[in-house]
C-alpha cells in the first residue's frame, strides 16, 4: 500500500511539475511572440514617420544650368590699302571731319582705322562689366609740335598709335522687368547700343547700316557723341519679344576727354567761358520699335546740352557772346531682310550762338540738316555682297552768302559754316570665312562753299576721292 501511495505521489508531482513547465514555456512564447509583433509594429511605426518627415521636407533649390557667366576676350579691326587720287590742297580747311583731312594727292599706304581690344565680365546674373579700349588714328598723324605727348588722342607724339579708355561700365540687368541701368563710359543711343542678351536695343542706325569699317553713320561722322560718360536706362516695353524700347541717358558731354570737366588752365571769365562745360551735362533719349515680323525699324532720338552760360551782349565788339547750346532731332527707318536692307538717316541740329557774323558784329546761332540713304544686299549667299550710300550735309541752313562768318566754340571743334557737303561710297564685299571682310570701295566727298564768289574768302568746290581695299576682322564674339 504504502508503495503504491509513494508511485501515486511521484506521478502527481510529475504531472504537476509538468504543467508548470509547459506553462512557463508557452508563457515565455506568448511574450517572445509579443516582443517580436512590437518590434514589427514599432519599426512600421519609424518607417512611416520617417516617409512622413521625407514628404514633407522642402526639396532643394534647382541649379540654373542655362545660365553660364560670360568671361569674353574680343577685339576687332578694320583699316585700309587707300590710294588718294585727288584731295584738295594742304592749305585748304574743308573735310575737317573726314580721315583725309589735308592728306596730299597721290598719298597711299595701308592704314587701321580702328583697334578694338575688349573683355566682358559676367560678375552675376545681375551684373556685367563691360571694358573697351580703342586706337582709332585718322590718316594724318603728324604731331603739330616737337613737345606734343598726344595727337588726336590715338597717336603718340612719334606717330605711333596708342590706346584710349572708350568703354568702361556697369551693368545692372532688369532693375524693373525689362529695363537695365548701365553706369560709366558707353555708347549712346545715337547708334550702336548692340547688347544681345540686354535690354539695349539692337536695330539702331549703326548697328543697320552695318558697315562702319567702311564709315560712320551721318551724325557720328558729323561729331555727334557716340559714346559718353554718364548713366543710362535701356528698356524694353515688351520684355518678351523686345520688339519696342526706349533709353534715356544723362553725360558729361566730353566723350573720353577730361579737359571740358575740369580744365585748370583756363581761368573763368566772361571772354572765356568754355571751361563752363564742366557743369553741364547732355541728355540723350531714343524710341525704337520693330514692326512688320521685325522687318522695319523705327528710331526716334533726340539729345540736348548747355556749353556754356555767358550772360554778356552777343555784340562781337564786345568780345562775349550768349549763351551757348545744341541740340538734335534725328529719325532712323530701315526695311531689312536676309538678301536685301534699305535704309533713311535724317536729322536736324540747332547750334544756339556758334558762329560770329563778322559783317553784322552778331553772334549767330546755325541750323544743320542732313540725310543719308543706304542700301545693301546680298550677291552670293556667305561669300559676296555689295553697299552704297549717299549722303547730303549742309551746317547752316541761315547762311547768308554775302557775309563774312568766323566759327564760335560750340563744342564740335571741326564745325565749319560755310561748306555743304555730299558724300558718295559704294563696293563689294567679299567674305571667305565667318567674320572677316574684304572691301574694294570708293570714297568720295565734295565740298561746295556758301559764300557768294564775290565775298571775301570764297573757296571754289572741291573734293576728296580715295581708292580703298578695306579689310576687317572681329575675333571673340
Amino acid at each position: 500500500m504504502f508503495t503504491k501511495l509513494l508511485s501515486t505521489a511521484l506521478l502527481t508531482g510529475l504531472i504537476i511539475t509538468g504543467f508548470k513547465v509547459s506553462a512557463q514555456t508557452t508563457m515565455a512564447s506568448v511574450e517572445t511572440m509579443h516582443k517580436k509583433q512590437s518590434v514589427k509594429t514599432d519599426s512600421a511605426a519609424t518607417i512611416s514617420t520617417a516617409t512622413t518627415v521625407a514628404a514633407v521636407k522642402p526639396a532643394a533649390d534647382p541649379i540654373d544650368t542655362a545660365w553660364h557667366p560670360q568671361r569674353r576676350l574680343w577685339g576687332y579691326a578694320f583699316g585700309d590699302a587707300y590710294y588718294v587720287q585727288h584731295a584738295p590742297p594742304l592749305t585748304s580747311t574743308q573735310g575737317k571731319e573726314n580721315n583725309y583731312y589735308q592728306s596730299p594727292t597721290g598719298r597711299n599706304a595701308f592704314q587701321f582705322r580702328r583697334l578694338y581690344l575688349g573683355y566682358d565680365y559676367d560678375i552675376n546674373k545681375k551684373f556685367k562689366a563691360e571694358v573697351l579700349l580703342a586706337s582709332e588714328p585718322n590718316e594724318n598723324t603728324t604731331p603739330t609740335t616737337a613737345t606734343s605727348s598726344v595727337v588726336n588722342g590715338d597717336n603718340l607724339a612719334d606717330g605711333r598709335m596708342s590706346f584710349y579708355i572708350k568703354n568702361f561700365n556697369l551693368r545692372a540687368r532688369d532693375v524693373w522687368n525689362g529695363t537695365d541701368f548701365v553706369i560709366g563710359e558707353m555708347g549712346t543711343p545715337g547708334f550702336a547700343l548692340n547688347e544681345p542678351g540686354t535690354n539695349g536695343p539692337t536695330s539702331l542706325s549703326e548697328t543697320t547700316w552695318g558697315y562702319r569699317s567702311v564709315e560712320r553713320t551721318i551724325t557720328d561722322f558729323h561729331k555727334n557723341n557716340s559714346y559718353d560718360i554718364g548713366a543710362a536706362l535701356q528698356g524694353t516695353f515688351d520684355p518678351k519679344v523686345k520688339n519696342f524700347g526706349y533709353v534715356f541717358m544723362i553725360g558729361d558731354n566730353t566723350t573720353s576727354s577730361l579737359a571740358t570737366v575740369y580744365n585748370p588752365n583756363s581761368a573763368l571769365s566772361p571772354t572765356n567761358p568754355n571751361p563752363n562745360t564742366g557743369f553741364f551735362k547732355i541728355f540723350y533719349g531714343d524710341l525704337w520699335g520693330k514692326f512688320l515680323d521685325k522687318h522695319l525699324y523705327i528710331d526716334f532720338y533726340a539729345d540736348y546740352a548747355q556749353t556754356s552760360s555767358s550772360i554778356a551782349s552777343t555784340a562781337v565788339t564786345s568780345g562775349t557772346v550768349g549763351p551757348q547750346e545744341h541740340n538734335m532731332y534725328k529719325a532712323f527707318a530701315a526695311y531689312t531682310t536676309p538678301i536685301l536692307t534699305v535704309g533713311v538717316e535724317a536729322y536736324t541740329q540747332t547750334l544756339d550762338n556758334a558762329v560770329v557774323n563778322t559783317t553784322t558784329k552778331t553772334a549767330e546761332s546755325a541750323t544743320v540738316n542732313a540725310i543719308s540713304l543706304w542700301v545693301r544686299g546680298t550677291i552670293s549667299k556667305d561669300k559676296w555682297g555689295y553697299f552704297a550710300r549717299y549722303d547730303s550735309y549742309n551746317p547752316d541752313t541761315k547762311f547768308n552768302g554775302a557775309d563774312v562768318y568766323a566759327v564760335n566754340a560750340n563744342g564740335y571743334s571741326t564745325f565749319d559754316p560755310t561748306t555743304k557737303e555730299t558724300f558718295i561710297t559704294a563696293g563689294f564685299d567679299y567674305t571667305p570665312a565667318k567674320n572677316i571682310h574684304f572691301m574694294p570701295n570708293i570714297w568720295l566727298t565734295r565740298y561746295m562753299d556758301q559764300t557768294d564768289v564775290t565775298t571775301k574768302g570764297y573757296v571754289p568746290d572741291n573734293h576728296t576721292l580715295v581708292y580703298r581695299m578695306t579689310f576687317f576682322y572681329t575675333f571673340g564674339k
